[in-house]
């Protein structure tokens, strides 16, 4: 842990939120609410103005729809996220080649190892101070003018305590924690605020009357151990006074690729199963190859109507990035499921990555799925011939503003599929976005970001002049 306040945490205030309110004029200042909008959709993330009645991400999109009723409920839209996640990522990296990203929105630098190092190392701790503080100020202006949106920044010692002071700053704000003051700060707060304290051993202290960090420092080492084992016990304690020595990482190794859906409806159908697992899988490969890796495991994961949630996997020889392999595997894996109950949500993954692949091993998993077939097949007399191949019937790709998402009917036509926040043009109004369809209608707003609110136009769902259109930029 260090004496001066050099390691930066950067937290984009409610980010996808933000994103969408900077975008649409007519949501500054109102509740808007981005996540899964079908009945079993969760709340990615909720305005601030949203969470003053209580929504927060990780929510069940139902029960946030009963306290805010009157908010705007969008769809996220990703690649807009992940591009000024870009810029906000490449500011950091300006201020130093120690960015350590956590999510899109949110990391750790470390300053020292910046092109203002020079000024941080002095024996001067009020000088440094001073200048790490300067240097945030400056980062929250360039994200600012980059994006126009806000992001809250912890300046500390250690990363425990640079996430805390930005998530003590939000929204919009700069907290530095000075050397000495570590214990004052963090004794009041709730154990919870502890890296490595989940519900369950939140509940574990508090039945040993440990309920605020202050309570579990004063407990000791030695008590934290009995009750937690050495490990756990010992660096819950490290972390209760404040001591934190975890360096800021520049590339955190990706373990694993994923996709997973949740569908509006239990999938009792087998044949649509197989269905969503290959179009499962070519989405898993497709970031796979964005990602420039390649696996040697396949995963399935596999929640079914009574919430029950289970996984399967099989391991390659070597690793591959092959989609007709990811899918054979995973369709194999699945038949060791059963689903006559209903399934609720699919996943497949990719893990064991490495930056090569071998091009032989759709032979090896056809090799043995072939081995597997063939004894039942030889004891029976009879039998499919490797079985019908299953085809991806338009499901070959992720569901994008025109294509029909998991549960959703074939019974309009796949181009006029209108989602709430989905960017449009129309031929003569120009750019808008949805803002809610149904009955063969759509609901549109024509306005652009830095702009006044627009105006609000109702179209048949079908109409010619409207089309999808790519995202505006926030800024310029």
């Amino acid at each position: 842990m260090r004496s001066v306040p050099t390691i930066l945490h950067l937290d984009m205030d409610a980010f996808y939120a933000s994103v969408e309110q900077a975008a649409k004029p007519s949501l500054r200042g109102k509740p808007v609410i981005v996540g899964g909008i079908g009945p079993r959709g969760v709340v990615a993330t909720a305005s601030y103005e949203a969470r003053r009645f209580g929504v927060h991400s990780a929510m069940a999109m139902a029960h946030a729809r009963r306290l805010c009723p009157h908010a705007a409920y969008l769809v996220p839209r990703f690649a807009v996220y992940r591009d000024i996640s870009e810029t906000v990522m490449g500011l950091l990296r300006e201020l130093s080649p120690l960015v350590e990203p956590l999510s899109l929105d949110e990391a750790f630098v470390d300053l020292e190892a910046g092109p203002h190092g020079s000024l941080l190392r002095t024996e001067d701790s009020e000088a440094v101070t001073e200048t790490a503080r300067a240097i945030a100020q400056d980062l929250r202006g360039d994200i600012k003018a980059a994006t126009s949106l806000t992001g809250s920044v912890g300046l500390a010692g250690s990363k425990m305590l640079a996430k805390i002071a930005s998530e003590e700053a939000k929204p919009d704000g700069l907290m530095v924690i000075a050397p000495g003051t570590e214990r004052e700060l963090l004794g009041p707060m709730p154990v919870r605020t502890l890296p490595g304290v989940g519900p369950a051993t939140a509940e574990h202290l508090r039945r040993a009357g440990m309920t605020s960090v202050a309570d579990v420092a004063a407990a000791g080492e030695a008590e934290l151990v009995r009750l937690l084992g050495k490990a756990h016990g010992a660096g819950l304690h490290a972390m209760a006074v404040g001591h934190d020595d975890r360096p800021v990482v520049a590339e955190r190794e990706a373990k694993s690729v994923s996709v997973e859906d949740t569908f509006e409806v239990d999938l009792a159908d087998r044949g649509r199963v197989r269905e969503e697992i290959d179009r499962l899988s070519e989405r898993c490969v497709r970031r796979l190859r964005e990602a420039g890796r390649s696996g040697r495991t396949v995963v399935i994961k596999v929640r079914r109507y009574d919430f029950s949630t289970l996984t399967r996997s099989d391991t390659l020889r070597a690793p591959t990035d092959d989609p007709a392999v990811v899918r054979e595997i995973a369709q194999r894996l699945m038949e060791q499921v059963d689903t006559t109950g209903g399934v609720r949500l699919l996943g497949v993954g990719v893990s064991g990555l490495a930056d090569f692949t071998q091009e032989d091993l759709f032979a090896q998993a056809a090799a043995d799925a072939a081995l597997e077939a063939a004894a039942p097949q030889a004891a029976a007399g009879a039998g499919e011939a490797g079985g019908s191949e299953q085809g991806t019937d338009g499901h070959g790709g992720e569901a994008g503003p025109g294509e029909p998402g998991p549960g959703q009917s074939e019974a309009v036509p796949v181009s006029r599929r209108w989602l709430p926040g989905q960017d449009v043009r129309h031929a003569s109004l120009g750019p808008g976005w949805v803002q809610g369809s149904g009955l063969g209608r759509v609901t549109v707003r024509f306005e652009v970001p830095g702009a006044a609110p627009g105006r609000v136009r109702t179209f048949a769902a079908d109409d010619p002049e409207l089309e999808p259109a790519p995202p505006l930029p926030l800024v310029g």
